[in-house]
């Protein structure tokens, strides 16, 4: 099996779905990660295009403690992540035709920020652009129509998963993993008195009784036409 995640910010998929990453390595799939913005705007005294390289390397780090396969990064600057952009949207696309994946998990269609927000579009959409041999960059068409999980929002905000994957195994990995991120785990402690591992630990914890587990991770699926599944492609 070949599962890809695709995600905004580098660290939001360690957030939002690293401790069901790490389960499907664990089962022995093929896990991919994608970052499609570079992060450089995520702090007050670090400057952009240092601050981009330093999370480039945290997020490889981070992919590398779960097992993760490779770490792909667009590299887009915050705030400039755009669904219609059509360069990014043919590199994405070939990404997606480069892993192959049964199964493809990003962030909600509705979230807090429109970073996250057009990552998803950018993400459904990149999805069914792999699938158009005219189209095709440096990879051959894929599959235009891979079952798409929709992750978590930060601190559970506005989502009610439908589906839960018990991660009381890989909890610790995944802030670990999460730990990776020092120039973000720091900067969110100094600049906004949050301790964020605490935060996602407690998430975690909270969609855990949920669903009657220690921890867990919600995600609910992007239910359009053919992107169904008869098979349970969640861990």
């Amino acid at each position: 099996m070949k599962v890809l995640a695709i995600g905004c910010h580098p660290d939001d998929l360690e957030i939002c779905c690293f401790g069901t990453l790490r389960k499907y390595v664990e089962k022995g799939a093929d896990v991919y990660v994608c970052h499609v913005a570079n992060g450089d705007q995520g702090h007050v005294e670090i400057l952009p295009e240092p601050l981009a390289e330093i999370r480039e390397k945290e997020a490889i780090n981070a992919g590398n403690i779960i097992g993760a396969k490779e770490v792909f990064s667009i590299g887009v600057s915050d705030m400039q992540v755009n669904s219609h952009d059509q360069a990014v949207l043919d590199e994405l696309a070939d990404v997606i035709r480069y892993c192959k994946p049964d199964v493809i998990i990003t962030h909600n269609d509705e979230d807090y920020m429109q970073d996250h927000v057009e990552t998803s579009k950018l993400a459904t959409n990149a999805t069914f652009l792999s699938g158009l041999p005219h189209r095709s960059v440096n990879y051959p068409a894929f599959n235009s129509f891979i079952p798409t999980f929709f992750m978590d929002t930060l601190a559970g905000v506005n989502f009610n998963p439908t589906h839960y994957v018990d991660i009381g195994d890989q909890i610790e990995l995944k802030l670990k993993a999460l730990s990776m991120h020092e120039s973000q785990i720091k900067w969110m402690l100094e600049h906004d008195e949050i301790d964020f591992l605490d935060m996602v630990r407690t998430c975690s914890r909270y969609r855990g009784y949920q669903c009657g587990v220690d921890y867990a991770e919600g995600f609910r699926p992007y239910n359009v036409y053919q992107r169904h599944s008869a098979k349970r492609l969640l861990p």
